[in-house]
């Protein structure tokens, strides 16, 4: 086995949802792993602070604000990427939002607002991402699910749909894309600890919010919540030529949950 497989080194990797969680663990490890970064996401100050941490480590590093739910705004994400850097290897898929909401109360707004970020803008960035991967002779999409697209919980309609969306976006890319050497996978996450975890609790005391993950972690075979860096650990694996073989497929990580 040859670790090297595991390098980045002389890619680029646009990263959305950078600037915290996910996706700021993810663009610090493409960077210790040898790649160049862009992060992208609505709030360019906390972009700053991870483009800063990645140009600390000795890779090039571009913040870019940007909605990814807005077709303009993505033309622009990925014109100054190419302009930067003259192409992209690798695109995390990793913004998203959900906004809590039964079936029987979800509004239209709030239906768009989901689905505009979490599946269209996913869609359409990777499409964009891959044209340019395909002149370059392929690439790497990692699009980012959610173990709420294997099974509906209370007040996730629209999140959980739109997930479960993405993971069948997924197998159409890569089976449209893999004659252009494009692997397109996902990761599906658990209960990892995050901003977006957090918020299920926005409404508890801290010491409340401590009983209620004490209790989420009882129903996790592992018995834990799990640290963003795990989910990063398979980034790398994926956007890798360690997973040259591998296309088409979601990666439950999700300390067994789902069993």
């Amino acid at each position: 086995m040859d670790v090297s497989q595991f390098c980045l080194e002389g890619k680029v990797a646009l990263i959305t949802g950078g600037s915290r969680g996910i996706g700021e663990v993810t663009a610090i490890g493409f960077a210790k792993a040898g790649a160049d970064v862009v992060v992208a996401s609505r709030k360019l100050p906390g972009l700053e602070t991870v483009a800063g941490a990645v140009t600390d480590i000795g890779r090039k590093a571009l913040a870019v604000e940007a909605h990814i739910g807005r077709m303009d705004q993505i033309r622009n994400l990925v014109e100054k990427v190419v302009a930067e850097f003259g192409r992209i290897d690798i695109l995390v898929n990793n913004a998203g939002t959900s906004i809590a909401a039964s079936a029987m109360d979800i509004e239209e707004k709030a239906w768009d607002a989901v689905m505009n970020l979490n599946l269209k803008g996913l869609f359409f960035l990777s499409q964009a991402a891959a044209r340019i991967m395909k002149n370059n002779g392929g690439g790497k999409i990692i699009n980012v699910a959610s173990i709420d697209g294997y099974e509906a919980q209370p007040e996730t309609c629209v999140y959980s749909v739109a997930k479960t969306a993405v993971r069948m976006a997924t197998k159409v890319m890569a089976k449209e894309w893999a004659q252009y050497n494009i692997r397109v996978n996902a990761i599906a996450p658990g209960y990892i600890e995050t901003h977006l975890l957090n918020a299920k609790w926005w409404d508890l005391s801290d010491e409340e919010t401590k009983e209620a993950k004490a209790e989420m972690a009882e129903g996790i075979p592992l018995g834990r919540i799990g640290d963003p860096v795990e989910i990063a650990n398979a980034m790398i694996y994926l956007a890798s030529d360690a997973s040259s073989y591998v296309t088409g497929q979601t990666f439950l990580v999700d300390g067994g949950v789902l069993l």
